[in-house]
């Protein structure tokens, strides 16, 4: 009977581990000259492994804006 029931902080604390990991993926998404809110994709399953190696390998618009400034 017990076996279907969550704890009921269970929730909070998957908020917690959530706004824990989403908000440094989305300040480096905005650093990087990307929208921050790719940083949300950091939450989807290997959809997550492919938003790191895209930031990663990728140009970022911020570089490509520091060059033509400078």
């Amino acid at each position: 009977m017990h076996g279907n029931t969550l704890w009921a902080g269970h929730w909070l604390w998957m908020l917690v581990i959530a706004i824990a990991v989403v908000v440094p993926a989305w300040r480096i998404c905005q650093r990087t000259g990307y929208p921050g809110w790719l940083g949300l994709l950091i939450l989807v399953p290997l959809i997550n492994l492919g938003l790191l190696y895209f930031i990663a390998f990728s140009e970022w618009p911020a570089d490509r804006k520091e060059r033509q400034d400078g």
